[in-house]
């Protein structure tokens, strides 16, 4: 990575939203993206976030991010729901590669949190695996309920929140790092219209003094 040889997980984050802030003023740098960074990231890569998120195809995270590559170890399922790759894949970023920075990247409008939340609704869940899907954001849409949060964008957040805390619950390797204070996770929530990803959710990060766009 050409900013921070070696960042922490703070400068991870500031290095991601102000990718973001490009992207959504118009004026995106893409960078890493040419002959020589090709070249350069051939023998071996050295990424400074893993971002796990929907597989929506309007989160492209290089793009809403304004990176390129070499820079983000990106995981994706719909509903950025997890299983046993996905952990072991977030936990490959995290300790053989060295991330100091794990993204959770939710949006609004997703398609998984709105049948999940039309299954309770109407008692209908969708057929083959997408059934699995919804039963594992189902889960997020109950905690929201349970705490009076109804409006889709607070049912998103919640899910996000979820998801960052099971994936400390689950991964010993993340959690013991994040302990040790050399990675974090943070939950952004992501709207498709404007472009800007709001921070929702962060677990060994202090974020005081950074400015979510």
């Amino acid at each position: 990575m050409s900013e921070i040889q070696t960042p922490t997980p703070r400068d991870a984050f500031e290095l991601l939203l102000a990718g973001n802030q490009r992207f959504v003023a118009g004026t995106s740098e893409h960078p890493n993206q040419d002959a020589a960074r090709r070249a350069e990231t051939a023998p071996s890569q050295q990424p400074f976030a893993v971002l796990f998120g929907c597989s929506d195809s309007r989160l492209a995270a290089e793009i809403i991010f304004d990176r390129g590559l070499g820079d983000l170890f990106v995981v994706r399922t719909a509903g950025h729901v997890m299983g046993p790759e996905v952990l072991g894949s977030i936990e490959f970023g995290v300790e053989v590669l060295g991330c100091p920075l794990v993204v959770i990247l939710g949006h609004d409008s997703c398609g998984a949190v709105g049948a999940a939340c039309a299954a309770l609704e109407d008692g209908m869940t969708p057929a083959g695996y997408v059934r699995d899907v919804v039963e594992r954001v189902t889960p997020s849409v109950l905690a929201a309920r349970a705490a009076g949060r109804v409006e889709p964008e607070e049912v998103l957040a919640e899910h996000v929140r979820h998801t960052a805390d099971l994936l400390l619950d689950r991964s010993r390797v993340l959690a013991d790092k994040v302990a040790a204070g050399r990675t974090a996770v943070v939950g952004l929530r992501y709207r498709l219209a404007d472009g800007t990803a709001e921070l929702v959710a962060s677990r060994g990060l202090e974020t005081a003094g950074i400015a979510a766009s």
